[in-house]
């Protein structure tokens, strides 16, 4: 695949995946959502622009391929340590005064941070009283999520990560060894929800004392970062705690005065009552 993608083809085909499939990436930043194209057209083994087109208007297949390779999925257990122990010892036991929580993961991926805050909320005596909703773009995802496999190799990473975030227990005890994968335990995935939901086009679904939306804000582009913070800032109770990734920020956001910064390092911040 050697043919770049020129501005007028890339709007061809954002709108041919938006008319199609009711999928809108016209808010998705420009560069780095044609770098993963022309990568997939490369190993889709297209030559052409037209054939990607030709493609995506006649095989459904092809683009749940397509939307699978270019929707991120890099994600590990406890990724960034040091968040979640700031999550687990500022965050969480100001969300223990609520009688129920509410927690929003928002581009879930396959869950692995997810299971993550079940890990912690478990330690921190809130699991029960929670119900965590992660939602994705990515129905495969969303499917690998809901089973909630994970593979055995990166265990050795995850125990790392789990120790420096500040776990309190046997990192073992959460899931159980079988052949090459483990299976996170049911006691932890009960209080968890997965569902598709488009950050884009859906809208409030509920009110949550906590949302994670973490190295998604990174392939917007100014305007839609806006737009899904709003909706955020429209989720969250007064007071609520907002989580970003750590290459991320609020700072040139039109909302960001209603927000204050409770870590500006870790980028956790939170509503303004």
């Amino acid at each position: 695949m050697k043919e770049d993608i020129s501005n007028a083809d890339f709007v061809d085909i954002v709108n041919i995946i938006k008319l199609q499939y009711g999928y809108d990436f016209t808010g998705y930043a420009q560069a780095s959502l044609k770098r993963r194209i022309v990568r997939f057209m490369s190993c889709a083994g297209l030559a052409t622009v037209f054939e990607l087109k030709y493609q995506l208007v006649n095989d459904a297949d092809f683009f749940n391929r397509l939307v699978q390779y270019i929707t991120v999925n890099v994600t590990e257990m406890f990724r960034d340590p040091l968040f979640y122990h700031t999550l687990r010892t500022q965050v969480l036991p100001k969300l223990a005064a609520y009688p129920n929580i509410k927690i929003w993961h928002a581009g879930c991926s396959t869950g692995e941070e997810v299971f993550s805050m079940a890990i912690l909320l478990h330690e921190a005596g809130l699991l029960g009283r929670t119900r965590i909703y992660a939602t994705d773009l990515n129905p495969m995802n969303l499917e690998k999520a809901n089973m909630g496999i994970l593979p055995l190799d990166n265990m050795k990473d995850y125990v790392y990560n789990y120790i420096q975030s500040g776990g309190l227990g046997d990192f073992s005890n959460y899931y159980t060894a079988r052949y090459d994968n483990v299976l996170i335990k049911k006691e932890l995935r009960k209080h968890i929800t997965f569902f598709q939901h488009n950050l884009v086009t859906d809208t409030v679904f509920n009110e949550f004392q906590l949302i994670c939306c973490r190295n998604v804000f990174i392939y917007f582009n100014r305007e839609l970062q806006n737009h899904v913070l709003q909706l955020f800032y429209d989720s969250l109770s007064p007071r609520g705690y907002l989580a970003m990734g750590i290459k991320e920020t609020m700072r040139f956001a039109s909302i960001h005065e209603k927000f204050e910064t409770i870590h500006a390092a870790h980028k956790i911040y939170r509503r303004k009552g």
